[in-house]
C-alpha cells in the first residue's frame, strides 16, 4: 500500500508539473525518427524489397526534409544504416533526449496469397495485458523472441503498481499522439489519395515505452505489388515524407503555445 501511495503521489505531482510547463509555453524542440527493424531483423518482405530498407530510406528523407523546413528543431535518427537497434533502446534514446515527438516508420504486409490489400494506417500505443496484444504481435514479434526482454526495461503485466504508473504516465500523451496520427492519415488520404485504413490503438511495446507523443505509421503494403513499387519509388517516398512533414507542421501549429 505504501508503494502504491508513493506511485500515485508521484504521478499526481508529475501531471501537475507537466501542466505548469505547458502553461508557461510549450515548443517542439526535438523529434526522434525511428526506421523500423534493421540488421538481422528485416521485417516484412515484398517481391524484391525488405521493410527495413524501405523504412530506412523514408526515415532519412523525412529527417532531411524536417531539417530543411523546420530548422529550429533537432532531429535524431534511431538508425542511419542497416543495423539492429534493440526495441527498448529505441524508446530509451527518445526518452534520454527528452524528445517531443517519436515517429516510427514501418511497412505493412498481408500473409498468405493476399496481394490486393493496400492503404496506410497509423498507430498509437494501447495499454493492454501482454496476452491481449494479439493485434500488436506482428510488430512485436522480434521483441517477444528476445528471451531477455523482461530484463531490458519492459513492464511486468502482472504488477499492478507498474500498470498504474505506465497508464498514468502515458495518459499525458495519448491525446497528442492521436491528434498527430489523425493529421498524418488525413494528409495521406486527402493529399496523396491513398486508401485510409485509419488511426488505431495497439499494444505496441515500443510506443508504450516512449514518454512523449508517439506514433507508428505504416506507409503502405509491401505485400501488394503496386504499393511495393510506390513505397520504393522516389516519387512515392517524396509524397509519403511530405504528408508526414505537413502533419507535423499542422500539429506544431496547434500544440504550441
Amino acid at each position: 500500500m505504501r508503494l502504491k501511495s508513493a506511485l500515485l503521489t508521484f504521478a499526481i505531482l508529475f501531471l501537475f508539473y507537466s501542466s505548469n510547463v505547458l502553461a508557461q509555453g510549450y515548443k517542439i524542440k526535438t523529434i526522434v525518427i525511428d526506421a523500423g527493424h534493421g540488421g538481422v531483423k528485416p521485417g516484412a518482405a515484398g517481391k524484391y524489397s525488405l521493410e527495413k530498407n524501405v523504412a530506412l530510406k523514408v526515415a532519412l528523407k523525412l529527417g532531411k526534409k524536417l531539417e530543411e523546413e523546420l530548422p529550429g528543431i533537432k532531429i535524431i535518427q534511431i538508425r542511419k544504416t542497416d543495423v539492429d537497434v534493440d526495441w527498448y533502446r529505441r524508446a530509451e534514446i527518445a526518452n534520454d533526449a527528452k524528445a517531443d515527438l517519436f515517429i516510427s516508420i514501418h511497412c505493412n504486409s498481408m500473409g498468405g496469397s493476399d496481394r490486393t490489400t493496400r492503404g496506410t494506417e497509423t498507430f498509437v500505443g494501447a495499454y493492454r495485458r501482454i496476452n491481449e496484444m494479439d493485434a500488436g504481435l506482428k510488430e512485436n514479434e522480434d521483441i517477444l523472441k528476445d528471451k531477455d526482454y523482461k530484463k531490458k526495461g519492459t513492464y511486468d503485466p502482472t504488477n499492478p503498481e507498474e500498470l498504474i504508473m505506465l497508464s498514468l504516465y502515458k495518459s499525458l500523451y495519448r491525446a497528442k499522439s492521436l491528434a498527430l496520427a489523425k493529421m498524418i492519415q488525413k494528409n495521406y488520404t486527402n493529399v496523396n489519395k491513398r486508401v485510409n485504413r485509419g488511426v488505431k490503438e495497439q499494444g505496441l511495446l515500443i510506443l508504450q515505452r516512449a514518454a512523449m507523443p508517439s506514433v507508428l505509421t505504416e506507409i503502405g503494403f509491401i505485400s501488394n505489388p503496386a504499393e511495393e513499387d510506390y513505397i520504393n519509388s522516389p516519387e512515392g517516398q517524396e509524397e509519403i515524407v511530405t504528408a508526414i512533414v505537413n502533419a507535423i507542421k499542422q500539429y506544431k501549429k496547434e500544440i504550441e503555445i
